[in-house]
């Protein structure tokens, strides 16, 4: 498959219309949401464990029932179709493939289905399973292959059927850390070599944050922010998507409450900042390239809120902070992102 192979007249290749999944008994997995994923992309579905996002995916397969609204592929309603019309395939967490099969007769399965002759579903697959870099190992079976060599197999058993989106359920959590950034870089560089939208469910925001055109963040059945990467991570639009995006301290000053990122809090002895906040030092730890420094801080209201500072290695060789260590906190107001929280977080003065 190529570009030119998915279609591009409409500007988007995936739309959910209001669309929710409640289960009998008032649960609601889903609840009304609104998405648009552009053609061509790479979107991840992002959020901690029970937010919806693996309903959602599952939902746009045609694995789960839709309780209302509507998925549109490419401006054609999906929404009650069987799974294998709708024209997605799906890549899953377990990969799924048959261990007495060949990587070849696993990539071939799905056309040897729907009746294709041996000689042309054999030839689609040792085409694939090239593309994946795998044809050398046609014949061996799941069992005789490395976990990534297997995701290779799974992804080209996806594309067999021609898919206009490509959906992944959490397809690198099952790989070693060193493997996972690996075959995330591998899957970027498909989806753009294929010219196919990809949707993503991950619960790692450094995958994400890697991989994603768009990410989508979701938290109870809603979507709490959708944006790039850079957006995201830099403006949060509330303290939920700040503190599950990590590297934000959640804070409130006379202004409202702001967001400010681990590396923008200054640290200095005490005394010797106007207006700054008087911390303690509460734990150090070496991360390589920086330093995480656990604060407690002491707030105007005497609450003693918790909040974290990342320093450069260099910075803190040249000036080493110790636990028990008093200091003093501050950063500038241009770092500080207002929120659309309603209720104060935490109470701290304005920096």
């Amino acid at each position: 498959m190529d570009a030119s192979s998915v279609p591009t007249s409409a500007g988007f290749a995936v739309e959910l219309i209001a669309l929710s999944k409640r289960y009998e008994g008032g649960g609601v997995a889903v609840d009304s949401i609104d998405l648009r994923i552009a053609a061509g992309s790479y979107c991840c579905l992002l959020g901690p464990s029970g937010c919806g996002k693996s309903t959602t995916l599952r939902m746009v397969a045609g694995h789960e029932s839709v309780s209302s609204g509507d998925i549109l592929l490419f401006d054609r309603n999906i929404t009650d179709l069987p799974a294998a019309e709708r024209g997605t395939a799906m890549m899953f967490q377990s990969f799924a493939l048959f261990p007495h099969l060949s990587a070849l007769d696993n990539v071939a399965f799905s056309l040897k289905m729907k009746g294709v002759g041996k000689s042309e579903r054999q030839a689609r697959a040792r085409e694939l399973l090239e593309r994946v870099s795998l044809g050398h190992l046609a014949q061996r079976r799941p069992g005789e292959l490395s976990g990534g060599q297997q995701q290779r197999v799974a992804l080209a058993r996806a594309l067999m059927t021609r898919p206009k989106v490509l959906l992944l359920d959490e397809p690198l959590s099952a790989l070693d850390p060193f493997l996972r950034v690996q075959m995330r870089a591998e899957l970027r560089r498909w989806q753009k070599e294929l010219g196919l939208t990809f949707i993503h469910v991950t619960h790692s925001q450094e995958e994400a944050m890697a991989l994603a055109d768009t990410m989508v963040v979701m938290n109870h059945g809603v979507i709490e922010q959708v944006g790039s990467p850079h957006e995201i991570y830099n403006r949060p639009v509330n303290a939920f998507v700040a503190r599950f995006m990590g590297g934000h301290n959640v804070l409130h000053t006379a202004e409202g409450p702001v967001a400010v990122r681990n590396d923008r809090i200054r640290l200095a002895p005490p005394d010797r900042t106007p207006g700054g906040l008087a911390a303690q030092v509460t734990d150090v730890e070496y991360q390589g390239s920086y330093v995480l420094i656990g604060l407690q801080a002491t707030a105007a209201d005497g609450s003693r809120p918790a909040i974290a500072a990342t320093l450069p290695e260099a910075d803190f060789n040249a000036r080493p902070y110790a636990v028990g260590q008093r200091v003093e906190l501050s950063w500038l107001p241009a770092h500080a992102h207002a929120l659309q929280d309603r209720a104060a977080p935490v109470p701290v003065p304005a920096a």
